[in-house]
């Protein structure tokens, strides 16, 4: 089977401008071993369907805001847009009082909790422990997901001690996107210690790294990389920069073909375990091109996966799933692993979808 002309017969893509070289080089690899499945993730986020999938009617895995919409950092790449679709948590109580209205009401399985940044890339959740530590106890199925931002050993044992599943951080490895994308004096050593904490912790901690970053251009990509493949990280999660979040005209978009190159580094570089494409990349044909990489690459899961995805992925013979929660955290009972070209399973429960 060639892929070329197996990525050539998918309809979604059948104008799309793609690299063959590329192509060939994911075939290359995926013919050294066993294919690996690969986990469509639809969190409630946001409202989601495509012609192969659909999301979830109900708000099982939300994200909340710990500042609302507030960032101290307003970073080129993102002035705070991202928090604004987040759901507003800025007390203790107001966050206990939504989970647990959550759970009764929308049959909550779990939930993020993030924030704006203060001037030193740090999120102050120590007030929020308490909560954490009640919502376990009572309801000890929720998976927790925290966003640390840049923190230290002592505050990465407070979120393990409080029930914290899993701990997110972006990883950078350019000291001149610190300092000019995130307006940030620290270092790329600061964002290395960071992760070496949390990886002393029993969290499952799941890294990001955002390709392009440094305005679009390729800058510092492949360090993280290397950092992240110094520390026993549960997976990875890579994503694209998304220039309309940006402050206009700063950044451009990367080319499809650098991004799935960055892919396949990954996958060469982190064999043995999981490497996940996470929410954030452009839309459009350029989303498409860029997911149909993940799954030739032999990324381990998609997050919105766009149109095209899962029928290359039934093409090339990868075994397959859906999840409605982030990609970064498995909710639900786990099934047994299936092969062939299977409908879809559903990992994650309580979707009236």
């Amino acid at each position: 089977m060639d892929w070329i002309s197996t990525v050539a017969d998918i309809e979604a893509l059948e104008d799309a401008q793609l690299d063959h070289r590329l192509i060939s080089d994911f075939q290359d690899q995926a013919e050294r071993g066993a294919p690996r499945e690969i986990r469509f993730s639809t969190p409630t986020f946001k409202e989601y369907a495509s012609g192969e999938l659909t999301g979830c009617a109900k708000n099982s895995f939300p994200a909340f805001s710990v500042t609302a919409g507030a960032c101290a950092l307003d970073c080129d790449h993102c002035q705070a847009k991202i928090l604004e679709p987040m759901i507003p948590a800025t007390t203790p109580e107001m966050l206990d009082r939504k989970v647990r209205d959550l759970v009764l009401l929308q049959d909550l399985q779990g939930f993020l909790l993030s924030g704006g940044s203060n001037r030193r890339n740090e999120i102050k959740y120590e007030r929020y422990y308490p909560v954490i530590e009640a919502l376990k106890h009572d309801y000890p199925h929720l998976k927790i997901a925290i966003h640390s931002a840049l923190t230290d050993a002592a505050r990465a044992r407070q979120m393990e001690s409080a029930g914290v599943d899993t701990a997110m951080m972006d990883v950078i490895g350019a000291q001149e996107t610190i300092r000019e994308v995130y307006h940030l004096e620290r270092s790329v050593d600061d964002f290395e210690a960071t992760l070496a904490a949390l990886c002393a912790t029993n969290m499952e901690v799941v890294p990001h790294i955002v390709i392009g970053l440094h305005y679009g251009r390729i800058l510092g990509e492949a360090n993280a990389l290397d950092i992240v493949a110094r520390h026993k990280v549960h997976s990875l999660v890579l994503v694209v920069i998304m220039p309309f979040y940006g402050r206009e005209g700063m950044f451009v978009t990367p080319d499809t073909s650098d991004v799935g190159r960055i892919f396949l580094e990954a996958r060469r570089r982190i064999p043995d375990r999981q490497v996940l494409l996470g929410c954030a990349r452009p839309a459009g044909m350029h989303k498409r091109i860029t997911d149909a990489y993940a799954v030739m690459a032999g990324l381990d899961g998609i997050a919105f996966p766009a149109e095209g995805a899962l029928a290359l992925a039934k093409a090339i013979g990868r075994p397959y799933s859906q999840q409605h929660a982030c990609c970064s955290i498995k909710v639900g009972g786990q099934a047994p692993r299936i092969t062939g070209q299977p409908a879809v399973r559903q990992l994650a429960s309580g979707c009236a979808a």
